[in-house]
C-alpha cells in the first residue's frame, strides 16, 4: 500500500468514525424544544429564578434582550439583575429606562473596575451573582445570560422544567445565530458544526462521560451546586467562560446541553472580519495557549477537512475512490446543520474551504495572543491571566 493510499484511507477511517461513532454529533438531536419536560403541576413548585446579564457597551442589544426576559411566562418568582460593565455607550441608562415601566423585577448594578487575574464578562457575572444572591430569600437557580441573547416566552419554563425533571446542575442553550449576511452563511452553519464535533452534546450530557461544553449565551445554574464548586470566583481567569464553568459543575451533577430554535442570538456578523475576530478571540485559549496544540489543531484540520477533497483530485486509484467516500461522508454530515440554517445542501461540498478558513482564524488568534492583543473585546485584552 503505497503511502498517499494509507493516507486515504486513514481520512476515511476518521470519518467512519466520527459519523458513526463520535456521539452522533452531527445528527443535532439534542434540542430544548424537544421532548420538553411538563414541570411541577402547582405555582409553588416552580423555583425561584435570576436572570444575571453582564452588559458592556451593548445599549443597541438591551432593549430586544430585556423585553424578550420580561416577556417570559414563567410561573414562579422571576427577577433580572443587569451588571453595566464599565459602558461607555450608555447601556446602564437604557436598561434603568426599560426597568422604570417593567411587569418584573430589574435591578441595574455599576460594575466596579477589573481587578487583576479575572477577564471582563466573569468579572461582571461575579457582581450580578454575588447581588442576587444577597437577596431573602435567594434564587433556587441563576439564568447567566448575554445581552444579544433573545428568548421566546417559553424558553425559560421549559429550562427550569429539564433542570427539574433530570436535576441538572447546568442546563444550557446553544442560541441559534444570525445566518443572514453572505459572511454568516458561509462560516456560522460551520462553526456550530465544529463546536459540535469539538464537544459532542450527546457526551457533555452523559453523567459518566467527562467532556463538559455549556453555550454562554444561556446557562441555567443550580445556586447550590455553583455555591459547592466556589461560585463564579472558580473561573475567574477563564477567556471561554462557559466551557470552563461547565467543567466545573459537572462535578457537582449532571449537565444538559442542546440546541434551540427559541433562543436567539441578536448580534449580527455582517463581514467575514467580525467573525474572524469573534473566532480569533478564544480560539487560542481552547488550545490552551500551546504551541504544540496549535501545529495539532492545524494537522487534524488538514487531514480530516482538506485532505479528502485533495487527494480524490488529485491521486490516482484506489486512494481517489477512498478520499472521495471521505468526502462524501463530510458533506452528508454537514447536511443537518445546513438545514437548521435553512442553507442549500450544496454548502456541504464548500466546507474542505470553510475549514481552511478557520485554520486561518486560528493562526491568527496565535498571533493576536504574541502581539499582546489576546482575548480583545469591547476594548479590553483579556487572555487569560500569566498567559500573557
Amino acid at each position: 500500500m503505497s503511502g498517499i493510499t494509507f493516507l486515504s484511507a486513514l481520512v476515511l477511517t476518521a470519518w467512519l468514525y466520527l459519523t458513526l461513532f463520535h456521539g452522533k454529533f452531527w445528527l443535532m438531536l439534542e434540542r430544548e424544544e424537544r421532548n420538553e419536560p411538563r414541570g411541577p403541576e402547582n405555582l409553588e413548585g416552580w423555583p425561584r429564578v435570576t436572570a444575571v446579564i453582564p452588559a458592556r457597551n451593548e445599549a443597541d442589544m438591551i432593549p430586544r434582550a430585556l423585553t424578550s426576559l420580561l416577556a417570559q411566562n414563567y410561573p414562579g418568582e422571576f427577577s433580572i439583575v443587569l451588571v453595566d460593565d464599565q459602558s461607555s455607550d450608555g447601556t446602564g441608562a437604557v436598561a434603568r429606562k426599560l426597568a422604570e415601566s417593567a411587569s418584573r423585577k430589574i435591578a441595574v448594578v455599576s460594575g466596579k473596575p477589573l481587578p487583576p487575574g479575572w477577564t471582563g464578562k466573569v468579572w461582571a457575572l461575579d457582581q450580578g451573582v454575588r447581588f442576587a444572591l444577597s437577596t431573602e430569600p435567594p434564587p433556587d437557580y441563576l439564568l447567566l445570560t448575554d445581552a444579544d441573547i433573545a428568548y421566546q416566552q417559553d424558553v425559560l419554563r421549559s429550562l427550569v422544567a429539564r433542570a427539574l425533571s433530570q436535576r441538572s446542575v447546568l442546563t444550557s442553550v446553544m442560541a441559534k445565530l444570525n445566518c443572514e449576511s453572505l459572511a454568516e452563511k458561509t462560516l456560522i452553519p460551520a462553526f456550530i458544526f465544529f463546536f459540535q464535533m469539538l464537544y459532542p452534546f450527546a457526551r457533555v450530557n452523559e453523567k459518566v462521560a467527562s467532556t463538559a461544553a455549556a453555550a454562554g449565551g444561556c446557562m441555567l445554574v443550580e445556586r447550590t451546586a455553583l455555591e459547592r464548586a466556589g461560585g463564579i470566583g472558580a473561573i475567574r481567569g477563564a477567556l471561554i467562560d462557559d466551557c470552563a464553568l461547565a467543567k466545573v459543575l459537572k462535578t457537582e451533577g449532571p449537565i444538559w446541553l442542546g440546541l434551540s430554535e427559541r433562543v436567539m442570538s441578536l448580534r449580527p456578523y455582517p463581514f467575514f472580519e467580525d467573525i474572524r475576530r469573534m473566532v480569533a478571540r478564544s480560539a487560542y485559549a481552547q488550545l490552551r495557549y500551546s504551541p504544540l496544540l496549535l501545529i495539532g489543531t492545524v494537522l487534524g484540520m488538514g487531514l480530516i477537512y482538506i485532505a479528502p477533497l485533495a487527494i480524490a483530485l488529485l491521486a490516482g486509484y484506489p486512494a481517489n475512490i477512498l478520499a472521495a467516500m471521505a468526502y462524501f461522508l463530510m458533506v452528508i454530515a454537514f447536511q443537518p446543520t445546513l438545514r437548521f440554517y435553512h442553507r442549500s445542501p450544496l454548502w456541504g461540498f464548500a466546507l474542505p474551504l470553510i475549514a481552511t478558513a478557520y485554520v486561518g482564524f486560528t493562526f491568527d488568534s496565535a498571533y493576536q495572543h504574541s502581539m499582546g492583543r489576546g482575548g480583545f473585546w469591547k476594548g479590553r485584552v483579556q487572555a487569560e491571566a500569566g498567559k500573557q
